[in-house]
């Protein structure tokens, strides 16, 4: 069995910002829905922030968006918080300990790939720790402008092409190897 593999996927601007999302991905396409559906494929676990996980759990319980909405309410998602959770969506717990640690400790078991969606904080904390095997992008044809940025702050990441593709829509879907 191959190791399991941490794998960092965002929704972008142009310009980088990873913050709400929702304004410039308008246009969905197949090739993105496609690129989407293959990532998730591979994951057997999810690594949240508190802040994605609180409004994760207020939306997808509820969603018919597929495939993600199957996805994401069964797959075990670990949430880097200091407080206890509140909701009770399914299968999601705290991360005991410092994230790194738990997330270097979770590679080590046996499983399928580990995504980290749309926390911020936690991709950049796994990125800069070196933690992250992949990284995943979908850029849409959109300059932000404002909002927070995906890799401000890192340290030099250097990055090796997997897969790239421009869908009909004009979205930049993005596969990496960090390393």
């Amino acid at each position: 069995m191959s190791p399991r593999k941490v794998v960092v996927c965002e929704l972008l601007s142009l310009d980088g910002v990873a913050e709400n999302p929702q304004p410039f991905f308008t246009e969905w396409d197949d090739a993105v829905d496609a690129a989407n559906a293959d990532w998730i494929a591979a994951q057997d676990a999810v690594i949240l922030g508190r802040r994605s996980y609180e409004e994760w759990a207020g939306f997808w319980p509820g969603s018919e968006i597929e495939p993600f909405a199957s996805f994401i309410n069964t797959v075990p998602k670990y949430v880097a918080t200091s407080t206890p959770l509140g909701s009770g969506w399914a299968n999601a717990r705290a991360i005991d300990g410092e994230l790194v640690d738990f997330v270097r400790d979770l590679k080590d078991l046996p499983g399928g790939d580990i995504g980290v969606h749309a926390s911020i904080s936690v991709a950049q904390a796994l990125l800069a720790a070196g933690v992250a095997d992949e990284l995943r992008l979908v850029v849409a044809p959109t300059v932000a402008g404002t909002g927070r940025r995906l890799l401000d702050g890192l340290p030099p990441v250097p990055l090796t092409p997997l897969h790239n593709v421009i869908s009909p829509n004009g979205y930049l879907i993005l596969d990496y190897r960090i390393g």
